[in-house]
């Protein structure tokens, strides 16, 4: 059911001591919209039962569908919170089949309402244990535009430059890492894109995280979180899609993926370009496999096009069905751990 890849250092230290929780000091949670409901069953698992009685930290990073999992992962009730998200997010109707930005925007932050309850917010920032770190990408020039063809406009000059080197993006997205107080989250990007990291308050919580998952042209970019540089803030897997940085922290990283093909950022979906190898040595990758992905429904996961492909009790229907498939992998990583075996391929 599931699929394990390690990097070199991950791999050697795994087959010398066993998948153990306090062997990880991160947790990488990817963009891709419904993409990380295949990931749901391994969710709740990891968090209900893996690291369930942690004492030391854990960072936890996200970009858009993987900084809302953060948000989850940060609360007193992890698994409560994101059987939340998944509610909420799939069970989503839009008044028309082609819904404006400002519904789309407007759904989300009643999505978030859901997510936080009544003490979500303060349980994240005040979490000692699970740090949460929500990775956005403040949009300069034509990307930071409200004007939908200007913006569109600034999006094909992204496409342009990053075909040619992803290093041409400097000018455009400036990295912010909002992140839990006292958190010690370190990177080094060889692409130099410039990253500012700020703590997580009451007041920039909600918009930080919101604006982590506002996707250019789908939703409405945030302007001006508080505490923060003036401009327009969008959707984090602009620039961290799958993630391509070195995380300068001890310890192993877990990461739960829909696939085995990282991609370093959203420009890059397409692209042959892999993540550097060694940004990925001591990384330890879990995702299903394709025997799994293809006994679900259409053969494939979610993702965003079921919005516009399915109709709304079709689409619903169907991801509650990959929602319950995925205890399967939950059952499968458990019986791993069961029995101390783990077949580790190489990333």
């Amino acid at each position: 059911m599931i699929e394990i890849y390690a990097g070199k250092t991950a791999a050697k230290i795994i087959a010398e001591q066993g998948f153990k929780a306090p062997l990880f000091n991160t947790f990488l949670g990817a963009s891709g919209g419904p993409k990380w409901f295949t990931l749901f069953g391994l969710d709740k698992y990891i968090f209900g039962e893996f690291f369930k009685n942690r004492t030391t930290q854990l960072n936890l990073v996200g970009s858009s569908a993987g900084a809302f999992r953060a948000a989850c992962f940060a609360q007193k009730d992890p698994v409560a919170a994101i059987e939340r998200l998944a509610k909420s997010y799939s069970q989503t109707r839009y008044s028309t089949a082609k819904p404006t930005p400002a519904e789309i925007t407007e759904k989300a932050k009643q999505l978030l309402n859901d997510v936080f309850a009544q003490t979500g917010v303060a349980e994240i920032i005040n979490n000692p244990i699970f740090k949460a770190h929500f990775i956005v990408a403040k949009s300069n020039g034509f990307v930071g535009s409200d004007h939908k063809a200007l913006q569109l406009l600034g999006l094909t000059k992204s496409y342009l430059y990053n075909r040619v080197d992803r290093r041409f993006l400097i000018n455009q997205y400036e990295r912010f890492i909002y992140q839990a107080p006292n958190s010690d989250f370190s990177i080094e990007d060889s692409y130099k894109i410039k990253t500012t990291q700020l703590d997580l308050t009451s007041e920039n919580l909600k918009d930080a995280l919101l604006a982590s998952g506002s996707i250019p042209l789908v939703m409405q970019g945030i302007k001006n979180i508080a505490g923060s540089p003036p401009g327009m803030y969008r959707d984090g897997g602009i620039v961290d899609y799958h993630f391509d940085l070195k995380i300068n922290n001890p310890g192993l990283i877990l990461y739960p993926h829909f696939n085995s093909d990282p991609k370093a950022g959203w420009f890059d979906k397409n692209l042959k370009r892999k993540v550097a190898t060694e940004n990925y040595d001591n990384v330890v990758m879990i995702t299903p496999s394709k025997k799994f992905i293809a006994s679900l429904p259409y053969g494939k996961i979610p993702d965003r096009t079921d919005f516009t492909k399915l109709d709304t009790d079709t689409r619903i229907k169907y991801w509650n069905t990959v929602f319950s498939e995925t205890e399967r992998l939950a059952d499968a990583f458990d019986k791993n751990l069961t029995i101390g075996k783990f077949e580790v391929k190489t990333i």
